[in-house]
Protein backbone atom coordinates (compact mmCIF):
# COMPACT_ATOMS: atom_id res chain seq x y z
CA UNK A 1 0.00 0.00 0.00
CA UNK A 2 2.53 2.59 0.78
CA UNK A 3 4.38 2.36 -2.48
CA UNK A 4 1.00 3.11 -4.05
CA UNK A 5 0.30 5.92 -2.40
CA UNK A 6 3.42 7.03 -2.33
CA UNK A 7 2.97 8.67 -5.83
CA UNK A 8 2.16 11.93 -6.42
CA UNK A 9 -1.83 11.65 -6.65
CA UNK A 10 -2.16 9.87 -3.46
CA UNK A 11 0.40 11.93 -1.38
CA UNK A 12 -1.53 15.02 0.06
CA UNK A 13 -4.33 13.43 1.30
CA UNK A 14 -2.04 10.30 2.74
CA UNK A 15 -0.42 12.92 4.67
CA UNK A 16 -3.43 14.25 6.53
CA UNK A 17 -3.98 11.02 7.84
CA UNK A 18 -0.91 9.71 8.35
CA UNK A 19 -0.47 13.01 10.31
CA UNK A 20 -3.72 12.56 12.46
CA UNK A 21 -2.72 9.05 13.39
CA UNK A 22 0.56 10.19 14.34
CA UNK A 23 -0.90 12.64 16.54
CA UNK A 24 -2.93 9.98 18.38
CA UNK A 25 0.25 7.78 18.52
CA UNK A 26 1.75 10.60 20.35
CA UNK A 27 -1.64 11.32 22.77
CA UNK A 28 -1.08 7.37 23.22
CA UNK A 29 2.96 7.51 24.34
CA UNK A 30 1.67 10.29 26.28
CA UNK A 31 -0.37 8.64 28.84
CA UNK A 32 2.12 5.80 29.53
CA UNK A 33 4.67 8.19 30.33
CA UNK A 34 3.00 9.49 33.12
CA UNK A 35 5.13 12.71 33.56
CA UNK A 36 5.01 16.29 33.16
CA UNK A 37 7.95 16.34 30.38
CA UNK A 38 6.85 13.09 28.68
CA UNK A 39 3.36 15.29 27.97
CA UNK A 40 5.36 18.57 27.51
CA UNK A 41 7.17 16.66 24.80
CA UNK A 42 3.99 14.73 23.38
CA UNK A 43 2.18 18.26 23.03
CA UNK A 44 4.83 19.53 21.53
CA UNK A 45 5.29 17.06 18.90
CA UNK A 46 1.63 17.33 18.04
CA UNK A 47 1.38 21.08 17.97
CA UNK A 48 4.28 20.82 15.39
CA UNK A 49 2.98 18.45 13.05
CA UNK A 50 -0.31 19.75 13.08
CA UNK A 51 1.25 23.65 12.37
CA UNK A 52 2.72 22.13 9.63
CA UNK A 53 -0.57 20.36 8.56
CA UNK A 54 -2.48 23.54 9.01
CA UNK A 55 -0.21 25.78 6.90
CA UNK A 56 -0.15 22.87 3.68
CA UNK A 57 -3.92 22.65 3.52
CA UNK A 58 -4.14 26.71 4.43
CA UNK A 59 -2.07 27.24 1.45
CA UNK A 60 -3.99 24.65 -0.74
CA UNK A 61 -7.19 26.07 0.58
CA UNK A 62 -6.58 29.56 -0.23
CA UNK A 63 -4.88 28.65 -3.82
CA UNK A 64 -7.87 26.35 -5.05
CA UNK A 65 -10.84 29.67 -3.66
CA UNK A 66 -8.58 32.13 -4.76
CA UNK A 67 -7.52 31.34 -8.63
CA UNK A 68 -9.84 32.28 -10.72
CA UNK A 69 -11.56 30.08 -13.35
CA UNK A 70 -9.50 30.71 -16.72
CA UNK A 71 -10.95 30.02 -20.64
CA UNK A 72 -8.83 27.66 -22.64
CA UNK A 73 -9.04 30.28 -25.62
CA UNK A 74 -7.83 33.02 -23.42
CA UNK A 75 -5.61 31.53 -20.67
CA UNK A 76 -3.35 32.98 -19.72
CA UNK A 77 0.58 31.06 -19.88
CA UNK A 78 1.57 30.08 -16.30
CA UNK A 79 -0.33 28.84 -13.67
CA UNK A 80 -3.73 28.95 -13.63
CA UNK A 81 -7.32 27.00 -13.22
CA UNK A 82 -9.25 25.39 -15.88
CA UNK A 83 -12.84 23.31 -15.99
CA UNK A 84 -14.61 21.28 -18.30
CA UNK A 85 -15.45 18.20 -19.80
CA UNK A 86 -13.44 15.29 -20.14
CA UNK A 87 -12.64 14.41 -23.63
CA UNK A 88 -10.30 11.46 -25.28
CA UNK A 89 -7.39 12.64 -27.69
CA UNK A 90 -7.77 11.01 -31.09
CA UNK A 91 -5.68 7.93 -31.32
CA UNK A 92 -5.62 4.67 -29.19
CA UNK A 93 -8.54 4.93 -26.50
CA UNK A 94 -6.40 4.20 -23.07
CA UNK A 95 -8.64 1.33 -20.96
CA UNK A 96 -8.53 0.52 -17.64
CA UNK A 97 -6.15 -1.91 -16.34
CA UNK A 98 -8.84 -3.99 -13.91
CA UNK A 99 -12.22 -3.56 -15.54
CA UNK A 100 -10.81 -3.11 -18.98
CA UNK A 101 -13.08 0.01 -19.58
CA UNK A 102 -12.39 3.10 -21.83
CA UNK A 103 -10.91 5.76 -19.77
CA UNK A 104 -8.65 8.62 -19.46
CA UNK A 105 -7.02 7.81 -16.46
CA UNK A 106 -6.58 5.33 -13.78
CA UNK A 107 -4.53 4.09 -10.79
CA UNK A 108 -5.06 0.41 -9.70
CA UNK A 109 -3.90 -1.34 -6.60
CA UNK A 110 -4.08 -5.46 -6.01
CA UNK A 111 -4.09 -6.76 -2.44
CA UNK A 112 -3.83 -10.25 -0.98
CA UNK A 113 -5.94 -11.52 1.83
CA UNK A 114 -3.13 -12.92 4.66
CA UNK A 115 -5.62 -14.08 8.01
CA UNK A 116 -7.02 -11.00 8.61
CA UNK A 117 -4.89 -8.57 6.94
CA UNK A 118 -4.74 -7.37 3.02
CA UNK A 119 -1.38 -7.40 1.57
CA UNK A 120 0.37 -5.49 -0.91
CA UNK A 121 0.64 -7.28 -4.25
CA UNK A 122 0.82 -4.84 -7.47
CA UNK A 123 -0.20 -1.01 -8.13
CA UNK A 124 0.00 1.19 -10.98
CA UNK A 125 -1.17 4.40 -12.91
CA UNK A 126 -1.29 5.95 -16.42
CA UNK A 127 0.40 7.98 -17.78
CA UNK A 128 -1.25 9.06 -20.94
CA UNK A 129 -2.19 12.82 -21.73
CA UNK A 130 -6.19 13.49 -22.03
CA UNK A 131 -8.03 16.11 -22.67
CA UNK A 132 -10.34 18.74 -21.31
CA UNK A 133 -12.95 20.48 -23.49
CA UNK A 134 -14.84 24.02 -21.50
CA UNK A 135 -16.32 25.11 -24.94
CA UNK A 136 -13.89 27.78 -26.05
CA UNK A 137 -11.17 25.52 -26.62
CA UNK A 138 -9.39 21.70 -25.59
CA UNK A 139 -6.31 21.60 -23.57
CA UNK A 140 -4.60 18.42 -23.37
CA UNK A 141 -3.62 17.32 -19.46
CA UNK A 142 -0.06 15.62 -18.63
CA UNK A 143 -1.36 13.52 -15.53
CA UNK A 144 2.38 13.17 -14.68
CA UNK A 145 3.13 14.42 -11.05
CA UNK A 146 -0.37 15.38 -10.53
CA UNK A 147 -2.15 14.52 -7.22
CA UNK A 148 -5.45 13.45 -8.74
CA UNK A 149 -8.65 13.19 -6.70
CA UNK A 150 -11.81 11.02 -7.94
CA UNK A 151 -14.79 9.57 -6.36
CA UNK A 152 -14.75 7.01 -9.61
CA UNK A 153 -13.69 3.80 -7.94
CA UNK A 154 -14.61 0.18 -8.09
CA UNK A 155 -13.78 -2.85 -6.20
CA UNK A 156 -13.60 -6.58 -7.38
CA UNK A 157 -12.91 -9.08 -4.70
CA UNK A 158 -11.82 -12.76 -6.48
CA UNK A 159 -11.13 -14.99 -3.76
CA UNK A 160 -7.99 -14.18 -1.59
CA UNK A 161 -7.61 -11.41 -4.32
CA UNK A 162 -9.10 -7.66 -3.75
CA UNK A 163 -8.23 -5.13 -6.94
CA UNK A 164 -9.12 -1.62 -6.68
CA UNK A 165 -9.51 0.97 -9.45
CA UNK A 166 -9.75 4.79 -9.92
CA UNK A 167 -10.84 6.52 -13.06
CA UNK A 168 -11.72 9.47 -15.06
CA UNK A 169 -13.68 8.99 -18.04
CA UNK A 170 -15.20 11.11 -20.77
CA UNK A 171 -17.85 13.16 -20.59
CA UNK A 172 -17.37 14.47 -16.74
CA UNK A 173 -16.60 17.36 -15.47
CA UNK A 174 -13.05 18.04 -14.46
CA UNK A 175 -11.31 20.87 -12.41
CA UNK A 176 -6.90 21.36 -13.17
CA UNK A 177 -5.12 23.74 -11.50
CA UNK A 178 -1.27 23.67 -12.40
CA UNK A 179 0.68 25.53 -15.28
CA UNK A 180 -0.64 26.44 -19.21
CA UNK A 181 1.52 26.26 -21.57
CA UNK A 182 0.73 26.82 -25.46
CA UNK A 183 3.42 24.98 -27.71
CA UNK A 184 3.74 26.27 -31.15
CA UNK A 185 1.04 28.83 -32.54
CA UNK A 186 2.35 32.83 -33.09
CA UNK A 187 4.41 32.81 -29.29
CA UNK A 188 6.55 29.42 -30.21
CA UNK A 189 9.74 29.96 -28.95
CA UNK A 190 12.19 27.65 -31.45
CA UNK A 191 16.30 28.37 -31.86
CA UNK A 192 16.62 29.70 -35.77
CA UNK A 193 20.87 28.08 -35.22
CA UNK A 194 19.89 25.38 -34.05
CA UNK A 195 17.26 24.06 -36.75
CA UNK A 196 19.86 25.29 -39.29
CA UNK A 197 22.59 23.02 -38.45
CA UNK A 198 20.14 20.08 -38.08
CA UNK A 199 19.05 20.94 -41.55
CA UNK A 200 22.10 21.19 -43.23
CA UNK A 201 23.53 17.57 -41.10
CA UNK A 202 20.86 16.24 -43.02
CA UNK A 203 21.52 17.35 -46.23
CA UNK A 204 25.03 16.27 -46.10
CA UNK A 205 23.73 12.68 -45.46
CA UNK A 206 22.58 12.87 -49.45
CA UNK A 207 25.62 13.85 -50.96
CA UNK A 208 23.74 12.90 -54.45
CA UNK A 209 21.17 15.14 -54.18
CA UNK A 210 23.15 17.81 -52.67
CA UNK A 211 25.56 18.62 -55.74
CA UNK A 212 22.56 18.23 -57.61
CA UNK A 213 20.84 20.96 -56.25
CA UNK A 214 24.13 23.67 -55.35
CA UNK A 215 26.98 21.98 -57.50
CA UNK A 216 26.89 24.93 -60.37
CA UNK A 217 30.59 24.13 -61.51
CA UNK A 218 29.52 20.22 -62.19
CA UNK A 219 32.71 19.45 -60.70
CA UNK A 220 31.67 16.64 -58.03
CA UNK A 221 32.34 19.38 -55.13
CA UNK A 222 30.68 21.84 -53.17
CA UNK A 223 33.41 25.38 -52.83
CA UNK A 224 33.17 27.98 -50.42
CA UNK A 225 30.41 29.83 -53.07
CA UNK A 226 28.49 26.90 -53.73
CA UNK A 227 28.43 26.00 -49.57
CA UNK A 228 27.33 29.73 -49.21
CA UNK A 229 24.16 28.98 -51.56
CA UNK A 230 23.54 25.97 -49.53
CA UNK A 231 23.16 27.88 -46.48
CA UNK A 232 21.30 30.80 -47.46
CA UNK A 233 19.04 27.90 -49.25
CA UNK A 234 18.57 25.99 -45.89
CA UNK A 235 18.27 29.97 -44.04
CA UNK A 236 15.19 30.54 -45.69
CA UNK A 237 13.52 26.38 -45.58
CA UNK A 238 14.04 27.15 -41.87
CA UNK A 239 12.08 30.35 -41.57
CA UNK A 240 9.77 29.13 -44.26
CA UNK A 241 9.18 25.87 -41.49
CA UNK A 242 9.07 28.71 -38.59
CA UNK A 243 6.68 30.76 -40.23
CA UNK A 244 4.52 27.83 -40.81
CA UNK A 245 4.66 26.57 -37.34
CA UNK A 246 3.55 30.18 -36.22
CA UNK A 247 0.58 30.64 -38.23
CA UNK A 248 -1.15 27.61 -37.02
CA UNK A 249 -2.90 27.15 -33.99
CA UNK A 250 -0.63 26.70 -30.44
CA UNK A 251 -1.41 23.16 -28.41
CA UNK A 252 -2.63 24.00 -25.11
CA UNK A 253 -0.98 22.02 -22.04
CA UNK A 254 -1.80 21.70 -18.77
CA UNK A 255 1.69 20.02 -16.70
CA UNK A 256 3.35 19.80 -13.57
CA UNK A 257 4.11 23.70 -12.34
CA UNK A 258 7.79 24.15 -11.11
CA UNK A 259 8.63 25.61 -7.54
CA UNK A 260 6.97 23.16 -5.50
CA UNK A 261 3.30 24.81 -6.61
CA UNK A 262 0.21 21.98 -6.61
CA UNK A 263 -0.54 20.26 -9.49
CA UNK A 264 -4.25 18.84 -8.84
CA UNK A 265 -6.40 17.37 -11.38
CA UNK A 266 -10.19 16.21 -9.94
CA UNK A 267 -13.50 15.21 -10.66
CA UNK A 268 -15.08 17.36 -8.62
CA UNK A 269 -16.69 21.20 -8.57
CA UNK A 270 -14.25 23.67 -7.38
CA UNK A 271 -17.10 23.96 -3.99
CA UNK A 272 -16.04 21.00 -2.82
CA UNK A 273 -12.83 21.15 -3.61
CA UNK A 274 -12.44 24.08 -1.40
CA UNK A 275 -14.32 22.67 1.36
CA UNK A 276 -11.82 19.77 1.31
CA UNK A 277 -9.19 21.74 2.17
CA UNK A 278 -11.06 24.07 4.89
CA UNK A 279 -11.77 21.06 6.78
CA UNK A 280 -8.47 19.62 6.74
CA UNK A 281 -7.12 23.10 7.59
CA UNK A 282 -9.77 23.73 10.79
CA UNK A 283 -9.10 20.86 11.81
CA UNK A 284 -5.36 20.65 12.38
CA UNK A 285 -6.04 24.22 13.72
CA UNK A 286 -8.16 22.82 15.80
CA UNK A 287 -5.37 20.24 17.03
CA UNK A 288 -2.76 22.61 17.02
CA UNK A 289 -5.00 24.62 19.55
CA UNK A 290 -5.62 21.72 21.74
CA UNK A 291 -1.91 20.98 21.88
CA UNK A 292 -1.18 24.57 22.79
CA UNK A 293 -3.60 25.09 25.52
CA UNK A 294 -2.35 21.18 27.13
CA UNK A 295 1.02 22.97 27.08
CA UNK A 296 0.08 26.27 29.07
CA UNK A 297 -2.42 23.69 31.36
CA UNK A 298 0.77 21.21 31.63
CA UNK A 299 2.90 24.39 32.64
CA UNK A 300 0.83 25.97 35.06
CA UNK A 301 0.41 22.82 36.78
CA UNK A 302 4.25 22.51 37.39
CA UNK A 303 4.37 25.48 39.69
Amino acid sequence: MFLLRSHAEWRHDFVNYALGGGNLAFLLIGLQLHSRTGWMLTLSAIGFTSFLAWLGNLKRYRLVADTPTSRIASAPQGFVEIVGHGKQPPGDVLVSHITGLPCLWYRYLIERKRGDRWEYVDSGVSHDTFGVDDGSGLVLVDPEGAEIKTARKSVITEGDYRKSEWTLIEGETLYVLGEHVTLGGPNAVMDRQADLTSLLAEWKKDKAVLLARFDATRDGEIDLDEWESVRREAAKEIDRQHLDIRLKDGIHLMRKPKHGRPYLIANQVVKALVSHYRLWSWLHLLLLGSALAGLIVNQQMAY
